[in-house]
């Protein structure tokens, strides 16, 4: 969310932010609210102010024992205007604060100018693809062969879009997840939360899920309650409306939780196989820092998602999203794609982004400094590290065997027990 003085100040760099991201924004509307606003809290004010100076004169015409009837029925009137004024004031704010609350963040000088996926910049990339003398298959199919995904049972048990992982493939779901929040908090610094998978109305509006994305997300009937989309939201969150100390920053969390989506933007996209699920498993990394750090602090946070994919020998590249691709909430966003053999492409598995302190902002979460001086904002940073399903997707496919095995990478071996997933039939 964005300061409404700042707006008001710089609304020709809003426009421009709203061009560059593809963004349609009616300033003309914002003026003519604006303008009626002010007027009326000048005129307003005079009204106040008049009133109050009647009422001096009321009480003296009463303690002369004079007639007040006349200044007693225009203030009446007064009293009326005053009140239909501050109502259609209290009407203008809503307005107002509705559309700072629809509009998304500035992109960083950094971010480069585009329309859509095409316009990305490649930053890096690292590893080779795998080499197969066989035709690799997708997912799916080396999943249902060697016995471990099982996606019919899904639909059957609740609808499409969701998956049953089976034996080993179960397995390794729950040794990623593992694998992930071990290296995020012994070699990287976070601090592990298990938090809630249910969150509420202020939680999602203060992170920028609400109002915007409401339609992808999953409400709870007859409650506050809805289903986490990311624990980006219960991370940020646990400091909300709080002023934290300079001397803690920066805060490095990391969090594992089931993630629930509509997919409602999505329809008719990966369709096959479990690239795209109502609901997925992922660890989420996220930071609150000074403003002064939070680019350092993003390549750091970016860094420790590439490590492991480092550590799992799959072969990714980095790419800085332009302004017409990038998240919402986001000033700054790089995804890390993952290389999938079976489609001969890279697929998103990590998106890290600097919000600087657009999600604050809208969540009241401040710092104060340790030299004293006026709180600010702390800036928000998160990352997926990694999206669980989507690695074990990568997994799955480039260390597929022509004999239908899946050879487990080295890193993840003392988390699965075995050296390798057998071919449905083969002795275990």
């Amino acid at each position: 969310m964005h300061d409404l003085s700042y707006f008001r100040e710089h609304l020709e760099l809003f426009a421009e932010m709203a061009k560059n991201r593809g963004f349609a924004l009616d300033l003309e509307s914002f003026r003519v609210f604006d303008r009626e606003r002010r007027e009326l809290i000048t005129q307003t004010e005079q009204l106040k102010a008049k009133r109050n100076k009647a009422s001096d004169e009321i009480a003296r015409l009463k303690k002369e024992k004079q007639n007040a009837d006349a200044i007693l029925a225009e203030m009446q009137t007064v009293s009326k205007t005053i009140k239909e004024a501050d109502e259609r004031i209290a009407n203008l704010d809503n307005i107002q604060r509705e559309m700072l609350l629809g509009i998304p963040n500035i992109p960083h000088v950094s971010v480069p100018v585009g329309k859509g996926a095409e316009d990305n910049v490649e930053v890096r990339r690292w590893g080779a693809a795998p080499t197969f003398d066989f035709a690799p298959k997708p997912h799916w199919e080396v999943g249902e062969r060697a016995g471990i995904l099982d996606l019919p049972a899904a639909t059957k048990i609740t609808g499409a879009r969701f998956a049953v992982y089976k034996s080993w493939g179960a397995r390794l779901e729950r040794a990623l997840a593992n694998f992930f929040l071990d290296i995020h908090t012994r070699e990287h610094g976070y601090t592990e939360i298990l938090p809630p998978f249910l969150v509420n109305t202020a939680s999602l509006m203060g992170s920028g899920q609400l109002p915007k994305f409401a339609a992808d997300l999953f409400k709870i009937a007859d409650t506050d309650f809805w289903l986490t989309p990311t624990s980006e939201v219960e991370l940020h969150n646990m400091y909300r409306d709080e002023t934290v100390s300079e001397d803690v920053l920066p805060i490095n969390l990391t969090a594992w939780t089931a993630c629930f989506r509509s997919e409602a933007g999505a329809a008719g996209k990966d369709t096959r196989g479990i690239l795209r699920q109502h609901q997925f498993q992922k660890v989420e990394l996220f930071k609150f820092t000074r403003p002064e750090k939070s680019y350092e602090e993003h390549e750091k946070l970016v860094a420790n998602a590439e490590s492991i994919l480092q550590k799992l020998g799959l072969h990714y590249r980095t790419m800085l999203l332009c302004t017409g691709d990038m998240g919402f909430a986001s000033a700054r966003t790089y995804d890390i794609e993952v290389w999938l053999p079976s489609a001969k492409e890279f697929r998103e598995i990590s998106s890290c982004s600097n919000c600087e302190s657009f999600q604050a902002r809208r969540a009241g979460i401040r710092y104060k400094p340790k030299a004293g001086g006026k709180s600010d904002f702390v800036h928000t940073l998160n990352g997926s590290g990694l999206a669980v399903g989507r690695t074990w997707i990568a997994v799955v496919e480039n260390y597929q065997q022509a004999d239908g095995s899946i050879l487990i990478p080295e890193a993840l071996r003392p988390y699965m027990g075995i050296e390798r997933i057998p071919a449905v039939g083969e002795a275990k």
